[in-house]
């Protein structure tokens, strides 16, 4: 099974971090890959403005260190806005 959001994510960080694509899996940290708070601070930038999403700061519930856990962040967000309907208009 393909995951777009998987592929998109691990895009993100190599160009935000400058980084070989091949050298991210789901398993690294950010740490793991040696990428500075500052392009991470960027990667979660490009994450959002990509996927139209706001990434929680700092929340026990989000792993946000991890490659999986930006990836299973970003899945739980677009459900949880696929699940609310777009303010009416009036």
């Amino acid at each position: 099974m393909s995951d777009n959001v998987a592929d998109t994510i691990f895009d993100i960080i190599a160009k935000e971090a400058n980084i070989e694509r091949g050298k991210i899996t789901l398993e690294s940290t950010l740490k793991d890959l040696e990428i500075q708070s500052l392009d991470a601070v960027q990667i979660l930038f490009e994450i959002e403005d990509h996927f139209k999403i706001t990434m929680p700061d700092r929340d026990p519930n989000f792993d946000t260190e991890s490659v999986k856990g930006l990836v299973d962040t970003v899945h739980k967000l677009l459900a949880a806005q696929a699940a609310t309907p777009p303010p009416s208009n009036g």
